[in-house]
């Protein structure tokens, strides 16, 4: 069971965004949460666009299980709307 120990709230509007190494620091999982509106997610460092990449809707939840996927984790709006990324940080 992880101890999630760093937080942090990202906006992510039309320029692919990554998350914030000097916040999770040595964490190797994340819990990630979509608010607002939908985007499109990467986690093997390609930057998506708002037409290719994962699509994760408002409310849907992202684990990432390794300190290569927070590193490789990229994220964009898909439509008009910026959607909001609330990312809890920790060790396994």
């Amino acid at each position: 069971m992880p101890v999630y120990t760093a937080y942090e709230s990202l906006t992510v509007s039309t320029t692919a965004v990554v998350l914030t190494a000097a916040t999770y620091g040595s964490c190797n999982c994340a819990l990630i949460t979509v608010e607002d509106a939908t985007s499109r997610v990467h986690v093997d460092g390609t930057v998506p666009t708002a037409s290719v990449g994962h699509e994760v809707h408002d409310g849907d939840i992202i684990e990432l299980e390794s300190a290569d996927e927070l590193q490789k984790f990229r994220a964009i709006r898909r439509d008009s709307v910026n959607v909001i990324l609330r990312a809890s940080y920790g060790r396994r």
